[in-house]
């Protein structure tokens, strides 16, 4: 039995659902709105990419290592973008949530933080991870940003450590959160979310 099992997640609207090769072209949808692939940074796919993209996830989900989710817009259905666990280690019962990218038109919007809610939740609460962390580019400012703004600690970063799709190496900036600062957090994210249904 694997870690990480086939699960739904949803909240707010927002709709965390098992990537499938279902999802190609709504997936190549969400990556065009924006022309996110061409963001040296990201991992975002290139149109024509989308199914090889989601056969990896596939791939990776098999061997263990990545639960990939489609971010769906939960009443119209759209997919507004993807998310995953990745970097499993169940015996150390540790996750990392990564490979999260939206399309432009719901950037700055509720959904990241609903989906970071929902997937820090299940890895806490459900997974009874000890750990959850985080990876980006040192470029990645808002990325940084981000991640910090959900309660996570910057570890440090690996210089030298990943190679950027254009080519150029790149240092990594690593984050975690153990399972003690999880209830703090989760009511900052939380109230950030009903303070902005308070001002919409």
């Amino acid at each position: 039995m694997s870690f990480v099992e086939p699960i739904t997640l949803t909240d707010r609207g927002v709709r965390l659902e098992p990537l499938a090769l279902s999802h190609e072209q709504g997936l190549a949808a969400a990556a065009a709105d924006g022309e996110l692939w061409k963001l040296r940074i990201t991992s975002v796919p290139e149109p024509e990419n989308t199914r090889r993209y989601i056969e990896d996830a596939l791939r990776m989900r098999a061997d263990g290592n990545r639960f990939a989710f489609a971010v769906v817009d939960d009443a119209t259905g759209e997919v507004l973008g993807s998310t995953s666990y990745h970097d499993i280690v169940p015996a150390v019962r540790r996750v990392e949530i990564g490979y999260t990218w939206y399309r432009k038109s719901v950037q700055r919007s509720h959904v990241n933080t609903t989906c970071k809610l929902l997937m820090m939740g299940h890895a806490f609460d459900t997974l009874n991870c000890h750990v959850v962390g985080w990876r980006t580019d040192n470029f990645n400012f808002a990325s940084q940003q981000a991640i910090e703004r959900l309660g996570a600690k910057k570890d440090g970063v690996l210089r030298g450590h990943a190679l950027r799709r254009d080519g150029t190496i790149r240092d990594t900036v690593m984050y975690s959160m153990r399972a003690g600062e999880w209830p703090e957090a989760k009511a900052q994210l939380l109230y950030r979310l009903e303070r902005r249904t308070l001002t919409e």
